[in-house]
C-alpha cells in the first residue's frame, strides 16, 4: 500500500526539467535601460546639440558683415550657399545639409525621450526623494518645450518659408533679407530673444550635469565645471540674442 502511494506521488510530481536561461539582451540595450545609461544618452546627444548650436551661431554672425560690394553678395547668403553645397558634387546639392538636419532632429528627439525615460527611472527608484526634484524637472521641461517650439518656428520661418509664419517676400537663398523681414515683426523678434535666453538657461543646467553623467564628478573640478557651464550659457544667450536685437535697432537692416 505504501509503495502504491509512493508511486502515485511520484507520478503526480512533474519531472525537473532544466530550462535554458532567458535570452540575454545585448549589452548596449541593457545599459541604456539603466539610469546611468540614460544619463550617458542625454549627455552625448546634448554634446551633439551644443556643437550644432555653437557652429550655427558663429555662421550666423556673418549677418554683421553686411553686403560685400566687391563680390556683390551678402556674406551670410554666401555662407548659406556653402552649406547647401556641402559634399557637392559627390552628393547632389542640399542632400548632405538635409542629412545633418535629420541628424539634428534625431538627436533632439533622442534627448527628449532620454529625459522622459530618466524621469520615470528616478521616480521608480526614489518615489519619496523624487518629489523634491519636481520644481527643477518642471523648469527644464518648460524651457525645453519652448526651445523645441522655437526650433520648429525657426525652421518654418527662415528655412522653409512657410506661408503665414515667414516674413514678407520670403525668398529661398536670401538669408539676409529673410531674417530682416522676419525681425521687422516685434513679437517674433522678442520671441527669438526669450527663446534663446531660455536655451541658455537650459544649456547651463545641461552642461553642469553633463560632466557628472560622463564621470567627471570630483569636487576639485566643480569650479571648472561651473565656469564652463556659465561661459557656454552666456555665449549662447548673448551670441544668439544680439542678432534679433540688431535687427530691431536698425544695426542690421
Amino acid at each position: 500500500m505504501a509503495q502504491v502511494v509512493q508511486r502515485r506521488s511520484g507520478a503526480d510530481e512533474p519531472e525537473s526539467v532544466k530550462r535554458p536561461p532567458p535570452a540575454s539582451r545585448p549589452w548596449p540595450l541593457r545599459f541604456i535601460d539603466t539610469t546611468v545609461g540614460m544619463k550617458w544618452v542625454m549627455a552625448l546627444s546634448g554634446v551633439m546639440l551644443i556643437g550644432f548650436i555653437v557652429f550655427h551661431m558663429i555662421g550666423n554672425w556673418k549677418m554683421f558683415l553686411g553686403f560685400n560690394a566687391t563680390e556683390g553678395y551678402y556674406d551670410i547668403n554666401h555662407y548659406g550657399e556653402f552649406l547647401r553645397e556641402l559634399m557637392y558634387p559627390i552628393l547632389p546639392k542640399t542632400v548632405f545639409l538635409w542629412i545633418m538636419r535629420v541628424g539634428l532632429i534625431g538627436a533632439f528627439l533622442v534627448h527628449i525621450l532620454a529625459a522622459y525615460r530618466l524621469v520615470l527611472l528616478n521616480k521608480k527608484a526614489r518615489p519619496v526623494n523624487y518629489q523634491s526634484k519636481r520644481n527643477y524637472i518642471a523648469t527644464k521641461a518648460v524651457s525645453g518645450s519652448i526651445v523645441l517650439a522655437y526650433l520648429l518656428f525657426h525652421l518654418a520661418d527662415l528655412t522653409w518659408g512657410v506661408n503665414g509664419l515667414a516674413g514678407d517676400n520670403w525668398e529661398r537663398g536670401d538669408v539676409y533679407q529673410n531674417f530682416v523681414a522676419s525681425m521687422d515683426r516685434p513679437v517674433v523678434a522678442i520671441f527669438y530673444i526669450i527663446a534663446n535666453l531660455l536655451l541658455a538657461m537650459h544649456l547651463y543646467h545641461g552642461a553642469w550635469s553633463m560632466f557628472q553623467s560622463l564621470g567627471v564628478n570630483s569636487p576639485k573640478y566643480n569650479t571648472a565645471r561651473r565656469g564652463f557651464a556659465i561661459g557656454l550659457a552666456v555665449l549662447i544667450g548673448v551670441g544668439n540674442s544680439i542678432m534679433p536685437l540688431a535687427a530691431m535697432t536698425g544695426i542690421v537692416s
